[in-house]
């Protein structure tokens, strides 16, 4: 099964390596990875997207903890959270595709960035899922130039967060 899992981590040189090493020395694979800084300077957040059995996601979160720089592991898989991807393509298109892209861009709640033919750059922030419909679509009737993919990010739904200091609801 598929698992979303929030590390907060202190901004310490090495401590993604050290994240990315557990990974590596335990042949987990990490499908995704994103991380920035959070409210606070001292502390990024860590989005990481793997695959596993619950005893394999149960070993990555308890190994995680024990690494000296994670300040606190969540699998945002086990609750009720949003999830979403961005995506930016950049499209060559035939001048008679420019209404089919722009009615796909408009149904899919997409922006056009830039776009005068042929080449377009297309933004797009949804699930999963629903950014691999899109390429697949918008592939039928355009030329994809590149593809990039921020990966997954995922937060709480409610009240509760992943947060050094969640507030009271």
């Amino acid at each position: 099964m598929r698992h979303i899992i929030a590390v907060l981590l202190q901004n310490e040189a090495g401590a993604l390596s050290r994240v990315a090493g557990l990974f590596s020395s335990r042949a987990y694979n990490i499908e995704s990875l994103s991380v920035a800084p959070t409210e606070d300077p001292t502390v990024s957040r860590l989005t990481l997207v793997t695959t596993g059995n619950d005893a394999v996601i149960a070993q990555i979160v308890s190994q995680l903890r024990k690494l000296v720089d994670v300040v606190m592991v969540e699998d945002l898989t086990r609750g009720d959270h949003f999830e979403r991807e961005l995506l930016l393509i950049k499209l060559k298109i035939a001048a008679n595709q420019l209404e089919p892209l722009t009615a796909l861009v408009t149904e899919a709640a997409g922006r056009i960035l830039a776009g005068s033919l042929p080449n377009f750059v297309v933004e797009l922030t949804s699930s999963e899922a629903q950014v691999s419909r899109f390429i697949a679509h918008v592939s039928q009737f355009a030329e994809v130039l590149e593809v990039v993919r921020s990966g997954a990010l995922g937060i709480r739904h409610g009240a509760s967060s992943v947060a050094l200091h969640p507030t009271a609801a």
